[in-house]
């Protein structure tokens, strides 16, 4: 009989299975009052890892300039699509026309606001390449034009505008015409290949147009830059003509559905032309007030002016191609055709700006 009160279970030792199981004996066990023992705090979060201010601005350059690159290439695409649309109607590519005619225009623009002798070596180099151009443009429709003597001539002609009396220019354009034909008709005589008698006037009559169209009418621009306060005439005729193009094309591109003169342009319409009188008196009534220092009717007799000696002149020169059987006289100017496809408006309207010169002259008021 043992000592200890109690029965024989709760006194033997556990066994190996009972103390794998997590039985123990409740002899002398405390009792836990889990609510009395305090809640554990919680953990501390994850620190936050440093950020890179350097890394950050080069992220946020990187997205912008991803988004830039976006936006540049969908314009650009917006843009060429325009272009095809207008170079399918139009025959033009609009960006380099735009580019080159604003190349164009900075140059005459800086000669004559700046020193106005400097306009005179660029009217002789446009008068040179004009007669190159135009003289190998007839050639090609089998027209016997001589360089030679056409560009001799030509710079003799060009330059008695500017530096000789205003009355001279008109006895050295006689003696021009007059030598570009002799020289024909006894380069004629000499090669004595049987070309035919209306062959050979018609050249020699070619040969003193071309002395005509582009040295003369060139000469008189430079007969209008001689004269006092000449270059603001030169640059008001000139912006008239390009404002008259510009105008003319936007209408006929947007509106223009009546053709003008089908035969000889299909592509001039009676809007174009709306647009190109609006353009060419709203210029020329600005020129009139602000830069010719003249009353805004001048401005309105001015503006037609320029107005009717462009459209003619560009018909004018429309008709002779057509005759040639050819779209521009050359491919020289990209977006434009050639020289000569960009002055044929500009060069007739000299005529006009130098009688309107002395014309109104009398009535410019004093600033």
């Amino acid at each position: 009989m043992s000592d200890v009160p109690g029965s024989d279970d709760e006194q033997r030792p556990l066994t190996r299975r009972e103390a794998r199981g997590g039985a123990t004996p409740d002899v002398g066990q405390p009792v836990v009052d889990e609510q009395a023992i305090p809640p554990r705090p919680p953990l501390p979060p994850n620190p936050p890892h440093p950020v890179d201010p350097a890394a950050a601005v080069r992220g946020q350059l990187r997205q912008a300039k991803g988004e830039f690159e976006t936006h540049v290439t969908q314009a650009r695409e917006h843009l060429d699509h325009a272009n095809e649309r207008i170079k399918a109607r139009t025959g033009r590519d609009l960006i380099l026309a735009i580019l080159v005619g604003l190349g164009f225009g900075a140059i005459l623009l800086a000669s004559l606001i700046f020193i106005k002798e400097l306009f005179v070596p660029i009217a002789l180099a446009i008068a040179v390449l004009g007669i190159f151009e135009l003289s190998r443009a007839l050639g090609a429709a089998g027209r016997r034009v001589d360089i030679v003597p056409q560009i001799i001539a030509g710079v003799a002609l060009v330059l008695a505008g500017y530096f000789a009396p205003p009355w001279l220019i008109w006895v050295a354009l006689l003696f021009a015409v007059v030598f570009v034909i002799v020289w024909r008709l006894l380069a004629q005589m000499i090669s004595k290949d049987g070309r035919t008698y209306g062959d050979v006037l018609t050249d020699a009559i070619v040969g003193g147009f071309v002395q005509v169209y582009v040295p003369f009418l060139t000469g008189v621009a430079l007969l209008l830059l001689a004269q006092e306060g000449g270059q603001w005439w030169v640059l008001a005729f000139v912006a008239i003509a390009v404002a008259s193009d510009t105008g003319a094309y936007a209408a006929g591109l947007a509106f223009g559905k009546h053709p003008m003169a089908p035969r000889i342009s299909p592509k001039k319409t009676w809007e174009g032309f709306a647009g190109a009188v609006f353009a060419a008196i709203a210029a020329g009534v600005l020129l009139a007030i602000f830069l010719l220092n003249l009353p805004w009717w001048a401005g309105v007799i001015f503006g037609i002016a320029i107005l009717l000696s462009a459209t003619l002149g560009d018909l004018g020169e429309s008709m002779i191609k057509r005759d040639m059987g050819i779209k521009d006289m050359s491919s020289w100017l990209p977006g434009h055709g050639g020289l000569l496809d960009r002055l044929d408006s500009i060069l007739p309207s000299t005529i006009p700006a130098l009688s309107l010169y002395f014309l109104l002259s009398p009535w410019v008021t004093l600033p």
